[in-house]
């Protein structure tokens, strides 16, 4: 009985394993800038190096414009089941898992929402871009999850973006800190 239930147990534990392996890897799903808007801010989403996607267990896809606005929209929903979050390498607009990426913030990069954050593939790619612009911060995604995430009030204001702050009008953007 105890060889049969050991037997049983064994190929229970190699059917698991096939069939884990058979699983299809999520993949970013295409963007359309006709109609596509984000998440968080309700803009249309360009097909650029700055569009970001999360894929939720259940199959719904969501992009951002914004590197940003995905993560605003990561710590108001933590209770969704996220399969996948995909950002784009700052030089090729390559997709990448969000958390195999490098991200540097500069203050005066800009980005659609005014995060100043940008994203890539690999860590010379950041060091390089770190290098040739003064100011930046190198960060990991993990760095990311707890984040300040506080849009660039000066930069909105020149790229005439006031209407499009996440903020209620306050000092600080829609980030309380708290993130």
């Amino acid at each position: 009985m105890k060889k049969k239930l050991f037997s049983f147990i064994a190929l229970a534990g190699i059917l698991m394993s096939i069939t884990a392996c058979g699983k299809d890897e999520v993949k970013p799903v295409a963007i359309n800038e006709a109609t596509d808007t984000c998440e968080i801010c309700n803009m249309a989403v360009i097909n650029d190096q700055h569009a970001t996607e999360i894929i939720l267990k259940n199959g719904k896809s969501m992009v951002f414009d914004d590197i940003g606005c995905m993560y605003e929209w990561v710590h108001a929903n933590e209770n969704k089941e996220i399969d996948a979050q995909f950002v784009r390498d700052y030089k090729d607009k390559e997709w990448i898992l969000s958390e195999d990426a490098i991200y540097v913030h500069n203050p005066s990069v800009k980005t659609p929402m005014a995060y100043n954050v940008v994203s890539f593939k690999d860590k010379t790619s950041a060091e390089k871009f770190a290098t040739e612009n003064e100011g930046s911060k190198l960060l990991s995604a993990d760095d990311l999850v707890d984040y300040g995430w506080e849009q660039n009030h000066e930069m909105m204001q020149k790229s005439d973006m006031k209407e499009h702050t996440h903020s209620d009008g306050a000092e600080n953007s829609h980030s309380n800190g708290s993130h």
